[in-house]
């Protein structure tokens, strides 16, 4: 066990519960370790989108040559993952470094782990001398601890159901949540095009300068009078840009076309401070990359590897997989966590999968594949082939890579966790401690 290992083994010990919302705690903690971020900063928040988004806005102002922090959660591999610096995860040492100023800070406070470990990534950045800051909230908006930063411009990307018990169960109670990410007199950007009322009254109450796809800004893609699909280029207008024959976002589905007008409609927002030529704009959606998003791993048959973990993500990943005609059969290793909504992912996926072989998930948060299977069956019709006699991920992937033929496609999600199970079957990486705020 390395020192980060144990470290992140303590953290997680701290606080009576994986989860509780709210600044009260963190707050006198951020204060006693004097934490400001010098550069301008964009929080991104919403259901889906807020890692794609928050890579798109990383590779564009790092093409354009400024020095950028990334912040996001959860991991799949290694915890370092969530703290970049100009591209780079930060070191184990730099990391314990900030764990202790924090140990030091926090007296007799009890902070939970995503707490603990946002105040050290926070700190570990403002002593960077970034140029830019790109901050992914971890969940909701309003009581996140990411949230303690006054963001120069905010990001709202799609807005879904997730995260009931703490985000509530209407578009209108979760939009709200998130919308306190905005801020009073600063861009407030929404790449959801069909906004919730909540949303939009918050914005207006605080007097924020709102921003929402479809309005202010849009992606122009120009298929269907040239014939092309999928589309090769598309358009980007804003209140007062106009970025023209952009590529396609290196990040696969027509939902990153969305993520990307965000990002570009916050770098529009921001332009007087940090400038982004129309080269960068292109060169960073080329160079985006993040690990579990229609992520291709080559070989045959192919392997892709997808988070998604609510129904809304799940409706993205079928339009991506649409595009992406497979000649043979599409086998999924499917797994998720208790808390989320299964069914409703199956019911956006269904037909679209041949045979499922259904894993276990593990920890407080875990389902058994019997009990998934319990859940499936009630939606699957008589011809669909569903499979749960494996104890693990890589037993499901294992068994899906030997029945599949060369032609066929291995399709893997349902949440990090699943993800990260099979990133390690496939590529025999080591975890390190993933922290119980894992989706």
């Amino acid at each position: 066990m390395t020192q980060l290992d144990a470290w992140l083994q303590r953290i997680e010990r701290l606080h009576h519960r994986t989860i509780e919302m709210g600044l009260a705690r963190v707050r006198p903690v951020a204060e006693q370790l004097a934490l400001r971020l010098e550069c301008p900063s964009v929080v991104v928040a919403g259901t889906n989108g807020k890692g794609s988004t928050c890579a798109m806005l990383d590779a564009m102002l790092r093409a354009a040559g400024y020095r950028v922090g990334r912040y996001s959660s959860p991991h799949l591999l290694r915890f370092n993952e969530r703290a970049m610096v100009d591209g780079t995860p930060a070191t184990d040492e730099a990391l314990i470094e900030q764990f202790e100023a924090v140990e030091r800070a926090r007296g007799d406070v009890s902070l939970t782990y995503f707490e603990f470990t946002t105040l050290a990534v926070l700190r570990l950045f403002s002593a960077q001398r970034l140029d830019a800051a790109v901050l992914e909230i971890g969940l909701g908006g309003r009581l996140d601890a990411v949230n303690l930063i006054d963001a120069d411009c905010s990001v709202v990307t799609s807005i879904g159901l997730d995260h009931a018990d703490y985000l509530g169960s209407t578009r209108d109670s979760v939009a709200f949540e998130k919308a306190h990410v905005y801020r009073g007199g600063r861009p407030a950007i929404c790449s959801d095009p069909s906004p919730p009322d909540s949303l939009m009254a918050y914005a207006g109450s605080i007097g924020a300068d709102l921003r929402i796809l479809g309005r202010d800004f849009e992606a122009i893609v120009l298929s269907e009078q040239t014939g092309l699909l999928p589309p090769q280029q598309w358009t980007y207008r804003g209140r007062a840009v106009r970025r023209a024959a952009l590529p396609i976002p290196s990040l696969r589905g027509p939902h990153q076309l969305r993520n990307a007008a965000g990002a570009i409609a916050a770098l529009e927002a921001l332009q007087e401070r940090l400038p982004v030529s129309q080269q960068a704009v292109r060169e960073g959606l080329r160079r985006a990359g993040i690990e579990g998003r229609f992520q291709v791993v080559p070989g045959r048959p192919a392997v892709i590897l997808d988070v998604a973990h609510n129904p809304q993500a799940a409706e993205a990943l079928a339009l991506t997989l649409d595009q992406h005609v497979c000649p043979g059969r599409t086998h999924a290793v499917f797994a998720m966590l208790r808390d989320k909504d299964a069914a409703g992912v199956f019911q956006q996926m269904g037909r679209r999968v041949d045979r499922w072989y259904l894993a276990p998930t593990s920890g407080q948060r875990g389902m058994d594949a019997g009990t998934l299977a319990s859940v499936l069956q009630a939606h699957a019709g008589p011809s669909v082939r569903l499979d749960a006699r494996f104890d693990s991920v890589g037993q499901a992937l294992a068994a899906a890579r030997e029945a599949a033929a060369p032609d066929d496609r291995i399709l893997v999600f349902g949440s990090f966790v699943t993800v990260a199970d099979a990133m390690r079957e496939l590529h025999s990486d080591r975890q390190e401690p993933r922290g119980a705020d894992s989706r």
